[in-house]
């Protein structure tokens, strides 16, 4: 099949990105749109969830938005985080952002490479005695505790920001050729905003393990899968794809 038109359910890059280099080699016409937005949840969900932040050595974040959900709701509710509080991040962008809170000291400040299990590889040896604080989306809540579980980690997880969907109904999914997906709340929106969907001819491209389980979950092929060892990025699967 040939592709001439893609939709991406993120927000559009600002600059040049890497499809651009799509757009012109492939003659594309890219679209982007997200399909969920994440929003703070509030104090009173937060409080429904039975957990006390000073019960936690060590905070766990795996994005910038649940950096500022995280302090917000200490400030509602008047939480004073103490100095000796640790925190371990995803990526080294998202440590970067705590400055927006705390002053960065390296030496309870530690990062990932980028993926979730990443931050395992971070707390290592030398941290595993903490009590971790599990920052987490409601998407992402199962797959981050597996992972502090199967390393025997003492651990305890909240849902500071939740997902909800867009308004798609200005979309017609009929008039791309392929679809790319990064989250399993896009194969939620997906489903939610239309009921009746069919596959049909449309292909899909996934970056990451929980958004293909969900998209198979669904009953829904995926044409491309990312990260891979050859394919790191879904814009490296992508070009891979075309170029075939």
């Amino acid at each position: 099949m040939v592709i001439k038109k893609v939709l991406i359910s993120q927000p559009e890059p600002k600059g040049t990105s890497p499809y651009t280099e799509m757009v012109s080699k492939y003659n594309l016409e890219i679209d982007f749109h997200p399909f969920f937005k994440v929003e703070e949840v509030s104090v009173r969900d937060f409080m429904s969830q039975r957990v006390n932040i000073l019960d936690y050595s060590a905070i766990i974040f795996t994005s910038r938005t649940a950096i500022d959900a995280f302090f917000s709701i200490c400030e509602q509710m008047r939480v004073a985080v103490p100095e000796t509080m640790k925190y371990f991040c995803q990526s080294e962008a998202i440590a970067v952002y705590l400055q927006k809170y705390i002053v960065y000291r390296k030496r309870k400040i530690f990062f990932g490479s980028g993926t979730v299990s990443s931050i395992i590889e971070a707390i290592g040896t030398k941290h595993k005695t903490e009590k971790f604080l599990i920052t987490c989306t409601d998407s992402l809540k199962p797959d981050i505790d597996k992972l502090f579980t199967k390393a025997k980690l003492q651990h305890g997880s909240a849902v500071f920001v939740h997902t909800v969907n867009n308004d798609l109904s200005s979309l017609d999914l009929n008039g791309y050729d392929l679809v790319v997906f990064y989250s399993p709340s896009d194969v939620k929106s997906l489903l939610e905003n239309y009921p009746d969907f069919k596959q049909e001819k449309l292909l899909f491209a996934t970056y990451g393990p929980s958004t293909a389980k969900a998209m198979k979950d669904a009953r829904i092929k995926v044409e491309i899968q990312a990260p891979s060892p050859e394919a790191p990025s879904i814009a490296e699967a992508l070009l891979q794809y075309l170029a075939k």
